[in-house]
């Protein structure tokens, strides 16, 4: 009896070195973080990769996935669509999964590379709601604009009653849309139109000609549709002119560095964005581990750690990195996040994301009690679904 069981445990023994061997020979398993890392948004860029690169050394910690080590190739998209569809030709075949990308334009870019080849792509950031639903290997881990406009149009309307609003967007696809599903739900709830809805070009310095223009109309609301960057650069002009109206945005302009970029005049922002990451209960252990390695969490970096871990997890559970294999098992699957258990809807998104207002105070964003509860799913994200 003692001999049978020496030789199922050798049995086991020799089977478990022999996947790991097979995961060896395998080389790594290989993910793709593509993001801008020069330019503007050279930050976000950053903030995704840390994020990433903690998720990952958290997982060769324990082992790797599948007895593989995993590893992580660096992509520049330079916040440009041209550049991401030219990423998405360079490495599709190349890796077995791609984090990325950050901005919704270059998301839109690239996917039908990722979709058509059947590569796992998962976004951490890109929040455009129409970037999902096209390809089985195309989902994404943060929320919509669908449902962050909501929320900032339920806000406008409950806290300031009888405004006129302003919505200004700086012809991204990204801004874009978020000032659309803003401006629809807002003018769903109030019954009323905006006094103002154009544009900035974002290749410019200074948008002194936009300014004036909403500024003879005389809002006591602009919604800015746009990163931060340029919404920063936007309101100090606002306030340089005389405008006292006061700056509504979205997660684009939810960084520590509008408020460092706009500085005294920063004070009053309104952002919306999700509700504080650092309270999170399964979140505080990732959060601690990042601000001890890298410093300031980022907006996004918990969002990129969470791309990791959901790859990762699915192919653990398959037992593969085929990319149309481990989609359709996340599909099915409830996935451990530091955000908590995830499940994705039919298009691959979250099924749950809160979006509460941020306001920025003292030179922080505080986040802000809301008149009721933050919408909690995408069925309850507004008073008005988006058309798209």
């Amino acid at each position: 009896m003692n001999v049978k069981k020496s030789f199922f445990a050798l049995g086991i023994l020799v089977l478990a070195l022999l996947i790991l061997i097979q995961g060896c020979a395998r080389g790594p398993v290989k993910l793709l973080v593509a993001a801008p890392f020069t330019g503007s948004l050279a930050k976000d860029g950053q903030d995704t990769w840390n994020g990433a690169e903690l998720a990952v050394d958290d997982w060769n910690a324990k082992g790797g996935v599948n007895g593989r080590k995993v590893e992580l190739v660096k992509a520049d998209d330079k916040g440009d669509p041209d550049t991401a569809l030219n990423v998405a030709k360079q490495y599709t075949g190349k890796v077995d999964a791609v984090i990325g990308h950050f901005n919704s334009a270059c998301t839109e870019a690239a996917e039908e590379v990722y979709g058509k080849d059947h590569v796992l792509m998962i976004t951490p950031a890109s929040t455009k709601p129409d970037i999902t639903g096209n390809y089985l290997t195309v989902l994404r881990v943060c929320g919509t604009n669908d449902q962050q406009g909501a929320s900032a149009a339920k806000y406008v309307a409950d806290h300031f009653p009888g405004a006129k609003v302003a919505v200004v967007h700086d012809k991204s696809s990204y801004g874009q849309d978020l000032t659309s599903e803003f401006l629809k739900n807002y003018e769903f709830l109030t019954k009323t139109q905006a006094v103002f809805y154009g544009s900035i070009d974002r290749s410019q310095a200074l948008f002194t000609d936009v300014v004036n223009k909403i500024k003879a109309l005389e809002p006591t609301v602009v919604y800015f549709g746009g990163v931060w960057p340029q919404g920063a650069e936007f309101l100090k002009e606002m306030r340089q002119v005389g405008m006292t109206a006061t700056f509504v945005s979205g997660d684009g302009c939810f960084d520590p560095t509008f408020i460092k970029t706009a500085g005294p005049v920063a004070e009053g922002a309104l952002m919306a964005f999700i509700p504080d990451q650092k309270k999170i209960p399964t979140a505080k252990p990732v959060v601690e581990a990042y601000e001890k390695k890298y410093g300031e969490l980022g907006p996004y970096s918990l969002y990129a750690y969470t791309a990791v871990t959901v790859a990762l997890q699915g192919m653990a559970k398959t037992g593969s990195t085929d990319g149309a294999q481990v989609a359709r098992a996340l599909f099915k699957m409830e996935v451990s996040t530091p955000f908590g258990a995830m499940r994705f809807d039919e298009k691959g998104d979250p099924q749950q994301s809160p979006y509460v207002m941020w306001k920025v105070e003292n030179g922080k964003f505080v986040e802000m009690p809301m008149k009721a509860p933050p919408a909690a799913s995408k069925e309850a994200a507004g008073e008005v679904k988006s058309q798209k």
